[in-house]
């Protein structure tokens, strides 16, 4: 096993949103498990992204996000994805780049992506775990059923995954 290869696995959501609370909950649940191996942090993004920015200060290889998507798949789908670009602040259109310093308090995860990689501090494998969202429209504490029974086969996605790469 490689001890040199550093990974962050990040939940992203909002347990307010129905199904957005997918990464959250994944998260949580595997940090209550048994312990990933010493090279794998695994944290709570939420929604502010600001979080993770801080935390890819501690220099990563691999970045993982776990999220509820919007790929129009059926309800429930897990999918793992490469982020394959990520631009840097500089690289945005000058209204863009207005608007995104405009208001650095509300930092979602694509932000905090464009963010870390103009600081430098984005690793150079970036992927998303995505899970196919139902309800995620209305205010609501609650995940569908499909979403809420994918956590156990995103869960051991991520732990063969990280077993996978460290070997």
């Amino acid at each position: 096993m490689d001890d040199s290869r550093k990974i962050l696995i990040a939940g992203v959501g909002n347990p307010l949103r129905q199904d957005d609370a997918f990464g959250i909950e994944v998260v949580n649940s595997l940090i209550d498990e048994d312990p990933l191996p010493k090279q794998v942090v695994v944290q709570e993004v939420g929604i502010g992204g600001i979080h993770l920015v801080q935390e890819l200060h501690n220099k990563y290889d691999v970045l993982i996000l776990v999220d509820a998507v919007d790929w129009e798949l059926p309800p429930g789908r897990i999918s793992l994805r490469v982020v394959d670009e990520v631009k840097t602040v500089s690289e945005l259109a000058k209204d863009e780049q207005r608007d995104f310093l405009a208001d650095m308090h509300y930092t979602n995860p694509v932000r905090a992506l464009i963010l870390a990689r103009s600081l430098e501090v984005l690793p150079k494998k970036v992927y998303l775990l995505g899970c196919q969202a139902k309800d995620t429209d209305e205010f609501a504490i609650g995940m569908s059923a499909e979403v809420q029974e994918a956590i156990p086969e995103a869960k051991e996605l991520l732990k063969k995954w990280v077993k996978d790469y460290l070997n």
